[in-house]
């Protein structure tokens, strides 16, 4: 069973890092603010879901699930909120869409 979950743990935490890559590759590449901003977005909150996913089977207990889960609903609730800023500052200071 432990052969499994370190497994699984490789293939999730390295899928995770996969999504984080693509997202700097979308920031890099795009061309305004808007779409950089929302190729960043999902990839690092898919990313960032992956890693927890696969991080879970090597949680000591569930308490240490749990913290794993609490932190990555903060960084979607955080994301969600900056992403949301930058939006509007781009769009009043008139980005090309």
């Amino acid at each position: 069973m432990s052969t499994f979950a370190d497994l699984f743990t490789v293939v999730a935490v390295s899928a995770g890092v996969l999504f984080f890559l693509a997202g700097v590759v979308g920031l890099l590449r795009f061309p305004d603010a808007i779409t950089r901003l929302h190729a960043l977005t999902k990839a690092d909150n898919v990313g960032l879901g992956l890693v927890v996913v696969g991080l879970l089977p090597q949680a000591g207990g569930v308490l240490e699930a749990l913290k794993l889960l609490l932190v990555w609903l903060t960084v979607l609730l955080a994301g969600a909120t900056v992403g949301q800023l930058i939006a509007r500052v781009a769009r009043q200071a008139g980005t090309r869409r």
